[in-house]
């Protein structure tokens, strides 16, 4: 029985580990090594893993062999577990904030987020070289739709027109799963009314919004990627952060693509094709709010909601070079959202500007329902991006064997931009270390698919598997293999983690790191109707976005440049509990500088002219 013996790694406590940057403590590479594989092997490799006795060794051998056996199953951690990644409210000092009164309607605060907007951000601003790319924003279309060139109902019929080009055979792009004529065409019919009375509800009002199809909009369901549970989850409402937007004027249109059940990080969808990447169609465009982040970089929309509950939101985001948000875990309500991932994952905002990113959370920070669990918050903040100075005195921790766990291109060219923002701001890089990322990963790993398993349970013993994608089908199977005990030390892990962040943020704003390890990689020929198996760029996708799920960090990531070959490089800010305010400020003074290198994607609809290039 030696070969089913495995000895686990003995954590010291967790006050015992140095934090400084001349730490001993030795950073683990993913220890991933199977090959990236699709079509017949992924089916061959499903039979395998859904046969009795040959699958449950097959497991077991993944689980040792991906060190998850001896970092988390049978590991000796003297922390009690932590089940949750909620925070409690800490009174923490932001510059540069304007508190935001409490009862406020979501119209209410979007006004309120735009007067701390700066003066003039419009496309003026630049000259007419084509090096020089900027996406139009919300306030752009405010300011259309207020001068009547063009009214809402136009900008929604070239929508229209633009989703069907991106779905012939030529782009096959893949962003949307459903969407209504009639419906786009009923709700911009009734925002030009409002435009021509002179009476918009705020400057959202007919402002396109995707939804990721892991959030319940009306008249849509809401399929999670799936053929099947929309069947057994009927949507029957709109979800809280959607009735926000709608509330605002917002002209929700459709619900975007994303990776079956949330279950992997490219965007491939054997249901509804695979997303692609609008720099480069033959690209993946990250997952699993793949959809989401691809309509709004190919323009199709300024803002899009998507789910993170494991860097979904911010791994597509940097891919397709937009801007990525997800606020402090509770900021935001999870009423309406697939409950897939209870304890790590949340809504968040895929944006063409930082700008945009705070206007819509304004529109949907509202509190929680009395439905959901409930724990004291701070107040709110938004930051004042008028101010005609940047922060000051900000201290960016930076553990640079982490940092550096990126490809030549992304290392460059995030260290570049740290430079840059050192020079121009006076901002400081604190050198620190961060513990443990890999066990973090895998521990994770460990409890979004325990919970996915367990939230899905009651409809997989009645499924038929064929109507499962293949891919999925391997990543329920390794979701059902964990234990209990897998489980209880996953959370001990995250104790020592939240313990970990808390220490650093006291000598640091934020947490600075690449986005993702890759940029976006190619798609396989055959990955469309099966997915694909992939953990090697699968670890290096989600490496430094686990602390925003796992601990419930707020996250930022922005377009910082591109690798050789054209593809977007994003940076990420990861902050402190509640300091929303604090990132989009950080988020904006980067993009000041960073903007102008903008590039236009090989796919992009400027919905605002009448012709399209």
């Amino acid at each position: 029985m030696g070969l089913f013996r495995d000895a686990g790694k003995a954590y010291k406590p967790a006050p015992e580990v140095d934090l400084g940057a001349h730490s001993d403590e030795f950073y683990l590479h993913a220890n991933v090594k199977a090959p990236r594989v699709a079509g017949l092997l992924v089916k061959i490799f499903v039979w395998i893993l859904e046969s009795p006795i040959l699958g449950w060794i097959v497991l077991y051998m993944l689980k040792k062999d991906n060190l998850v056996q001896r970092l988390v199953s049978v590991a000796e951690i003297q922390e009690p577990p932590l089940f949750t990644a909620t925070h409690s409210s800490e009174d923490i000092s932001e510059q540069s904030v304007t508190p935001v009164k409490p009862n406020l309607s979501p119209a209410e605060r979007v006004q309120e987020a735009a007067s701390c907007l700066p003066p003039c951000l419009d496309s003026s601003s630049f000259s007419d070289s084509a090096s020089q790319f900027k996406r139009p924003t919300i306030r752009d279309f405010f300011r259309a739709y207020k001068s009547g060139e063009p009214t809402p109902l136009e900008v929604a019929r070239r929508f229209l027109a633009a989703a069907k080009e991106t779905e012939d055979p030529k782009l096959h792009m893949a962003f949307f799963i459903s969407y209504s004529h009639e419906d786009i065409l009923r709700q911009a019919e009734e925002s030009s009314r409002r435009y021509r009375r002179g009476t918009p509800i705020s400057m959202m009002d007919g402002v396109l919004v995707a939804i990721k199809d892991e959030i319940d909009c009306m008249p849509y369901p809401t399929t999670g990627g799936t053929r099947w549970l929309h069947k057994v989850r009927p949507c029957i409402e709109d979800a809280s952060c959607v009735k926000q937007l709608r509330s605002c004027g917002a002209i929700l249109v459709g619900k975007t693509n994303m990776h079956e059940l949330g279950a992997g990080a490219s965007g491939i969808n054997p249901h509804y094709g695979a997303t692609r990447n609008p720099y480069d169609i033959n690209k993946i465009s990250g997952g699993s709010s793949s959809g989401s982040a691809a309509a709004v970089c190919a323009g199709l929309c300024p803002v899009a909601l998507g789910v993170d509950g494991g860097g979904s939101v911010r791994m597509p985001a940097a891919l397709c070079g937009v801007v990525g948000f997800k606020p402090t875990s509770g900021r935001l309500s999870n009423s309406g959202i697939l409950p897939l991932n209870w304890t790590v994952g949340m809504p968040g905002i895929l944006a063409a500007t930082v700008e945009d990113a705070l206007i819509t959370y304004a529109a949907i920070c509202d509190h929680l329902p009395f439905s959901q669990p409930t724990f004291l918050q701070p107040s709110l903040n938004f930051p004042l991006l008028d101010s005609k100075r940047s922060i000051t005195n900000i201290k960016l921790a930076k553990y640079g064997k982490w940092f550096n766990d990126s490809t030549i291109d992304i290392r460059n060219c995030c260290d570049q931009t740290l430079k840059m923002l050192s020079q121009h701001y006076g901002w400081k890089i604190v050198d620190v270390t961060v513990p443990e990322i890999e066990e973090m990963r895998l521990a994770h790993y460990v409890t979004i698919g325990s919970e996915c398993t367990a939230s899905l349970a009651p409809h997989l013993s009645k499924l038929d598997h064929a109507e499962i994608g293949w891919d999925a089908r391997v990543a329920l199977s390794v979701y059902g293999s964990f234990s209990s005990r897998d489980y209880l030390n996953a959370q001990r892990i995250r104790n020592r983690q939240m313990y970990f962040h808390k220490e650093i943020f006291k000598s640091a704003d934020v947490i600075v790191t690449p986005t993702t390890g890759v940029t976006a990689y190619p798609l396989l020929s055959d990955a469309a109707d099966t997915g694909e198996l992939d953990y090697i760029n699968g670890a290096a996708l989600v490496r430094f976005s686990i602390a925003g799920n796992f601990l419930g960090l707020p996250a930022v990531t922005l377009l910082v440049g591109y690798d050789k070959g054209g593809l977007p490089i994003g940076l990420q800010f990861i902050g402190r509990p509640w300091s929303e305010a604090t990132l989009l400020h950080l988020a904006f003074a980067m993009q000041t500088q960073c903007i102008k290198s903008y590039k236009r994607p090989k796919v992009f609809y400027d919905l605002l002219k009448k012709e399209q290039a």
